[in-house]
């Protein structure tokens, strides 16, 4: 337990801090499973940039590795261009 008064604000922040990023990497999961299981290419590739972006947003936070990024970001746009 926390004993001063900054480690029970760490705690807090914390607390705050992990809220939002299981919300962000859970709308993003969503939002990936959508383009795999899209078939229309036009809505597809409406999508993809929208996509792009939240994986970017979570690279650049450290909530998902680069590289993590950059292959998932690869392998959506390799699905789109084959739609």
């Amino acid at each position: 337990m926390a004993h001063h008064k900054s480690a029970k604000k760490r705690i807090r922040q914390d607390a705050i801090k992990r809220l939002r990023n299981r919300y962000y990497k859970k709308s993003t999961r969503t939002s990936i499973m959508k383009l795999r299981e899209m078939t229309d290419k036009p809505e597809a590739s409406k999508l993809l940039p929208k996509v792009i972006s939240l994986i970017d947003k979570l690279a650049k936070r450290n909530l998902w590795h680069q590289n993590k990024a950059a292959n998932l970001k690869s392998s959506l746009m390799k699905k789109v261009a084959h739609l």
